[in-house]
């Protein structure tokens, strides 16, 4: 196995909290050298699987039936856990099923009978327009980083994508002369997606005026589009917390996340007309399923202006 993926087992680990059900681990290697799936990616299916044999106690996977599986479903949803985790938990645990299978540790893959992913979704969180404006206008003259902080805001509406790949941007990946950028998704997948001027405007400013400042905290050169104070590369975690930091500044809901802005930017190119397979190509999904939830967004925003508006609504 490469070393990247080893560090990125022991990363993994590290995430997780510790060692693993040995099962668990060989899975994670399976996803890491076969699969060629992210990293966070990983991670995320290894704490599902924990939470799993948490629930499993003492018992045995191949002695388990589809009501057993139904249980654990129903114990995920006692948890109180949002809507896409509960999803993701599912899809954890029929991968691993279908992973038991190919090593022959099981006959028969049960979790595939548990119901689909659709059953747990919900619509995303959209901002309306004008929030969103408030949103990127939220970072003031003579704040700290604030020319980092807006060309970052202006960067997660404009291309759509996710806060991780945006924290690993590199300068080598904007091309502000010719209106796009490259982001790398998950399993390393590179997609172009064009920029506006407001968002080309925003990080040619901070580039120019507040980067090189930055930079120079740092002990070599740094790559990274995103710079934090010290000079270091922005972390993904730091930009949810000023996501949510100009959201509450806006007035904005307190669930927003890089996500939600993400969300907004395929909402509002499907209303201006954009075609489903370019929304798909700019957010880097493999199946367009995953894109068509963007539709039933639109769909309930007229249902509820319906509502509001129609005299018999």
């Amino acid at each position: 196995m490469a070393a990247s993926k080893r560090r990125q087992l022991a990363a993994a680990a590290q995430a997780t909290g510790g060692s693993d059900h040995p099962w668990v681990q060989a899975f994670a290697e399976y996803l890491a050298s076969e699969c060629h799936l992210a990293a966070n990616t990983v991670v995320a299916y290894r704490r599902d699987l924990r939470r799993f044999y948490e629930w499993l106690g003492r018992r045995s996977i191949p002695a388990l039936t589809i009501s057993d599986l139904a249980a654990y479903a129903t114990w995920l949803h006692q948890r109180e856990l949002a809507p896409a985790s509960l999803a993701r938990h599912l899809v954890s645990l029929k991968l691993f099923f279908r992973y038991l299978q190919l090593e022959s540790a099981l006959s028969e893959n049960l979790a595939e009978l548990l119901g689909s992913q659709k059953l747990w979704q919900r619509v995303p969180t959209v901002l309306a327009p004008q929030v969103i404006d408030r949103m990127l206008e939220s970072p003031r003259r003579g704040e700290p980083c604030w020319r980092r902080d807006r060309a970052m805001l202006e960067l997660l509406y404009a291309t759509g994508c996710r806060a991780s790949e945006l924290s690993g941007m590199q300068l080598r990946d904007l091309h502000l002369d010719d209106g796009h950028c490259l982001c790398h998704g998950k399993g390393d997948k590179e997609r172009l997606v064009p920029l506006g001027q407001r968002a080309i405007r925003a990080t040619r400013e901070y580039l120019e005026l507040e980067r090189p400042r930055l930079a120079q905290q740092a002990h070599s050169t740094q790559p990274w589009v995103l710079l934090s104070r010290r000079g270091g590369r922005l972390r993904r975690e730091r930009i949810w917390e000023l996501v949510k930091r100009y959201a509450v500044a806006a007035g904005a809901p307190v669930e927003v996340s890089p996500h939600t802005l993400r969300h907004s930017f395929a909402t509002h190119v499907l209303a201006g007309g954009a075609d489903l397979r370019q929304v798909q190509e700019m957010l880097g999904h493999a199946s367009i399923a995953t894109t068509q939830i963007y539709t039933h967004v639109d769909h309930a925003r007229l249902k509820a202006v319906h509502r509001k508006f129609h005299p018999r609504g």
